[in-house]
């Protein structure tokens, strides 16, 4: 059998490998052993007893722990440690852990015993996360290292982003307040993950600030691949759980939907970075749902919103998926943005997106301002709406 000495943090009591006296095994002298330290606290009896009641699926008496058959993204569980749990939903816990010596995040899933339909639905989702993750590389892509698969419990092991949701961050910040150019670099970060992802023939389908992960660079990244599916496998939505207050309406309708779903989705969270608010707040997902559908509605957008930005969010968000721009013109337009307001931080006072030909041109208006210091606004007053 092997030395399975990531279970014994839940026979100890302590969420560090060891014996029942704390400690471990052996003296740790590596980085890896000093990490392990710290991963160490007292966990409560409600906590122990669902430790136990989940790893018990895990392991038996002389058996090993991968599950059915070996997979190349098969995890070997002897190289994982789990530490403090940080997250946890009504099927799901996610922990803090090392794996081969790299700081991650655990989640595991439990299939309910009493409930065979949504039993099914998880495993299929748990298929589905690993077969799109597996293979992914990307800046803006959370990464995927290995995962167990041992019904009725499910583990993925991906990086651990310290930074944790990009809800969380907007929650801690005050309304408005996020500054234009972070919000430029976020966008700039989901869009450009999005972009691969569209590439790659996959939609996210549950695109939202809570499955957004930040880094201690606020770096972001895409994760969370539940209920994606790639673009060859789409049916109708109907039966499909996803986030109504993110949701498009075509989804919520439960009609057949393309890749442009995750467009409206980017234009709800490019809104909420702005405000840094949730959408629909004074309502229900039911009733958000319900006003999106049969009103047309959207979250309000605040007066002071730069026109570059209104006017990108409200083409994501459009009614007609047909008129939502893709992620590779997104990218195009952000960086545009990005490059011009890095030449002229009063970029956004100014600039009216009103031009087709103007996103090209913006670097050499910036200049032309700073080289002659007159105002450029003659410059983009004008004609036809991209």
């Amino acid at each position: 059998m092997k030395n399975l000495r990531w279970l014994k943090q839940f026979s100890t009591g302590t969420t560090e490998t060891g014996n029942g006296n704390g400690k471990g095994d052996e003296t740790p002298s590596s980085v890896d052993g000093k990490r392990r330290r710290k991963l160490k606290r007292k966990i409560s009896l409600g906590e122990y007893k669902r430790a136990v009641s989940w790893s018990k699926y895990l392991v038996s008496s002389g058996a090993e722990i991968k599950g059915e058959g070996e997979e190349k993204w098969s995890a070997d569980m002897s190289q994982l440690f789990i530490g403090n749990k940080f997250a946890s939903g009504r099927h799901s816990r996610i922990y803090r852990g090392i794996y081969k010596q790299t700081d991650v995040a655990i989640k595991l899933v439990s299939q309910p015993e009493e409930d065979l339909d949504l039993a099914t639905k998880i495993e299929h989702e748990f298929a589905s996360e690993v077969a799109l993750l597996f293979g992914l590389t990307h800046p803006n892509i959370i990464t995927f290292f290995a995962a167990c698969k041992k019904p009725p419990v499910f583990c993925i092991i991906t990086e651990y982003m310290a930074g944790g949701s990009l809800r969380k961050y907007l929650h801690q910040q005050e309304p408005h307040s996020v500054p234009h150019d972070l919000v430029l670099k976020l966008a700039l970060d989901i869009a450009r993950g999005m972009q691969f992802l569209h590439s790659q023939g996959i939609l996210h389908r549950d695109l939202k600030s809570e499955n957004l992960l930040l880094d201690n660079e606020m770096c972001v990244k895409v994760a969370d691949f539940g209920i994606s599916c790639l673009e060859t496998q789409i049916g109708s939505a109907k039966g499909f759980t996803g986030t109504y207050r993110w949701m498009a309406p075509e989804m919520i309708r439960e009609k057949h939907h393309t890749k442009k779903v995750d467009v409206y989705s980017f234009g709800i969270v490019l809104w909420e970075i702005l405000t840094a608010l949730v959408p629909f707040d004074d309502m229900t997902p039911e009733q958000a749902a319900f006003a999106v559908c049969q009103k047309n509605a959207r979250p309000q957008m605040p007066t002071e919103c730069p026109a570059a930005f209104s006017r990108l969010i409200k083409r994501c968000w459009s009614n007609n998926p047909d008129k939502r721009p893709h992620f590779e013109e997104i990218v195009a337009i952000l960086e545009g943005y990005w490059e011009s307001y890095n030449r002229d931080p009063e970029f956004f006072l100014y600039f009216k997106p009103n031009d087709r030909k103007l996103l090209r041109c913006l670097p050499k208006c910036i200049n032309a301002r700073s080289n002659s210091r007159k105002p450029v606004l003659s410059m983009i007053k004008g004609s036809i709406s991209i």
